[in-house]
Formats: C-alpha cells, sequence, structure tokens
C-alpha cells in the first residue's frame, strides 16, 4: 500500500492571520478568556516586532 503524503501538510508554513472574525463579550468572558485575550496581544506584539 502505497504511504500517504499527509505527513508532508504538517510541514507546510501556514499563513499569520493578524485580524481574526470572532466576537468578543465581556459579559460572558471568564478567567480563562481574560489570560487568552491577553496572550493574544502579548502574541501580536511579538509579530509587530
Amino acid at each position: 500500500m502505497p504511504k500517504s503524503n499527509e505527513g508532508h501538510k504538517q510541514n507546510q508554513k501556514l499563513p499569520i492571520a493578524k485580524e481574526e472574525d470572532v466576537e468578543y463579550n465581556a459579559e460572558f468572558a471568564d478567567e480563562e478568556d481574560m489570560e487568552a485575550g491577553q496572550r493574544a496581544e502579548q502574541a501580536d506584539a511579538r509579530q509587530q516586532s
């Protein structure tokens, strides 16, 4: 049986999304959401520098 090429897809570089279509509502945010938001802001800052 021939090998699949699926493993090669993992080595491809993915595009970096600067803006994502995600709706955030602070009213429904919990502590984990707040931490994730802070990590996302820090990651964005690293990508821009």
